[in-house]
This record gives structure tokens, sequence and C-alpha cells, in this order.
């Protein structure tokens, strides 16, 4: 069963122009719609295909004025960039299976608790003293160790695996095969030249509203915590090592890195394939290029970095005009 334009009005507070009763099921691409979709533009260059566009319902800013007619159910809002997001949580709500945990095939201790409401994949194991919240979706085969703590309406994907004693907050995400909780990189050189471990005896506490991509990791501390604070967005592949801090809101693309005892301040931005020196301080509201690296602390807030060693980017550009001279000869 679908979703009517008049709901989706409702809860994105928009005005719809055309049919209210139009049901739609799936987002589309604007230049690829079908019956029973929304689309929706929020970029001008894709303005020509919003007169092709076959799906059912779409989504348009409230000051946009269209060139041609248009027939398909519109519905405005103040930004249809940011709506299209709404639309697409509610389809997936809509689409969640209703299983209960009964008959299903999974391990589960007395001493640990399981929220009304959630849901346990087959193979999935539970180790003693873990609690989990309300309405949490936990997937087939995934391991959360002694003591875990899942907060309501946390979703773990296939393959996670959560080691004792670490923390995830309400309203995560974490997708397949990621590592919550492994030991962090701790070795000391010994006089022959060996290396001889050191134990990691900490945990990883995660916030509120944290999605974190497939196959990261994210080490445990080597004594206190390592934190992921509230609201930050971890791409795929990215690796989190042990008491490294992330501060609020901060985004990281994929291929990231964050060395020991790292501390990033909130509403950072990396961009992929970028990284943090060990025991540094990363002031809030900092950006990072991609491919770029930071090997000393950054103190001052809403700096743009680029580079390796990363400087602030409009000194990099300049200096890679001299790069490219030199290269050509």
């Amino acid at each position: 069963m679908g979703i009517t334009a008049k709901e989706l009005a409702l809860r994105l507070s928009g005005t719809i122009e055309g049919d209210p009763n139009v049901e739609i099921s799936r987002v589309a691409r604007i230049e690829k719609g079908e019956k029973g979709a929304i689309s929706f533009l929020a970029n001008p260059k894709y303005e020509p295909f919003l007169y092709s566009c076959k799906s059912s319902v779409i989504l348009l800013n409230r000051d946009f004025q269209p060139s041609q007619q248009l027939d398909n159910t519109i519905i405005r809002v103040e930004d249809a960039y940011s709506a299209i997001a709404s639309v697409l949580s509610m389809i997936q709500e809509s689409k969640k299976s209703k299983k209960r945990a009964n008959g299903w095939y999974y391990l589960r201790p007395v001493s640990s608790k399981i929220g009304k409401g959630t849901h346990i994949g087959r193979g999935t194991v539970i180790s003693p003293k873990v609690k989990i919240g309300k309405n949490c979706t936990i997937y087939p085969q995934v391991f959360l160790g002694r003591g875990v703590k899942i907060g309501n309406n946390t979703t773990l994907y296939p393959g996670v695996k959560v080691y004792d004693g670490c923390q995830i907050g309400d309203n995560c995400t974490i997708h397949s095969n990621t590592v919550i909780g492994a030991d962090g990189f701790g070795f000391a050189p010994l006089e022959d030249g060996s290396y001889k471990k050191i134990p990691q005896t900490g945990n990883v506490v995660i916030g509120n509203n944290v999605e974190i991509g497939a196959n990261s990791a994210v080490d445990r501390a080597t004594m206190g915590s390592t934190i992921i604070g509230d609201g930050v967005k971890i791409d795929n592949l990215c690796q989190v090592a042990h008491n490294v801090e992330i501060g609020e809101h901060t985004v990281i693309a994929a291929l990231s890195g964050f060395a020991g005892s790292s501390k990033v301040g909130k509403y950072c931005q990396f961009g992929g394939q970028s990284g943090v020196v060990g025991h540094l301080e990363v002031a809030d509201h900092t950006t990072l290029a991609a491919k770029s690296g930071i090997v000393k602390s950054v103190k001052k807030e809403g700096e743009i970095l680029m580079g390796y060693p990363a400087i602030e980017h409009r000194h990099y550009l300049k200096s890679y005009v001299i790069f490219k001279q030199n290269g050509a000869k």
C-alpha cells in the first residue's frame, strides 16, 4: 500500500497542486520518473527533465515557477532536497517487516533484556547482560558482546559485530560488517625489536542519531572510551582508532582514518581518503578536502584545509600553480 499525496503534504508541511489522493510507493530520479513514484527538482540543471517526467508526484520548491504546464500532482515545500530525505524515511518505514522475534533463531541468555517491538534476525548471538531498547531491528548474523547496550529505534544490519561493553544510542544505524569495539592498535616496542601488545581495556560509546557505513571499524579505547558524538555520519570503509573523539554532527566520507587519541570538533566535514594524525585536536567547523591529511592541531574554527600536510585551501591552490610549473619542466 502506498502513501497519498495528501499524507505526504501534511507530513512535509507542503501544499498540493493536483490530485491529493494519488498514491506513491517509491522514489524515482526526475529523468526516470514513472507512475506510482515521487520525484523532486532541487538543481536547476535538471529542469528540462521535469516536463517529461512521468512520476505521479513531484516535489518542488515553493518559489519555483515552471515554464511549461505540468500534469503531475505537485507538492510545494521550502526545500525539496531536504523533503525527499523525509519521503525516503516514510517509504522505508512503510516497508519494514512486522515479524516478531517469536520463532526466529537466535541465542539469548536470560540475563539480557530486549525491549518491546524489537526484532532480531536468525543467527544473531546475544551475550550475557546485553540491553537492547524498544523498536530496534537487529538483522541476521549480528554479534553483541557481553554487556553491550543499545538504545531505542536503532538498526544493526547483517554481520555487524559489537564487542563487549560498547554502547550505541537511540536512532542509530550501523551498516553491514562494521565492527564496533575491536582492540585499538597498541603495541610497545621491546629492546629485541619485537612488540608487546598493550591491553585495550576501554570501550566505544556512540551517541544518538549516528550512522556508520558498511565495513568500517571503531576501535575500543586503551583506557576510557572512544567517543562518537550525537548526529555523526560516517561513510563506508572508515577507521576510527582507540581513544578518538568525534564531535557532534561531524560528517566523514569513505576511506578516511583517525589515528589514536585524536580529537575532532563539532560540525566538521572530512572528504574521502582524508585523515588525522594521532594526539591532535581539530577545531569545530573544520573542513578537510579529499585525500588531505592533518599533521598538526587545527586551533582556528571554520578553516577549509587541503593537501598533505593540510594547509589553508587558498594557500594550497596558490602553491599548486608552482607544483604544476615545476612538474612541466
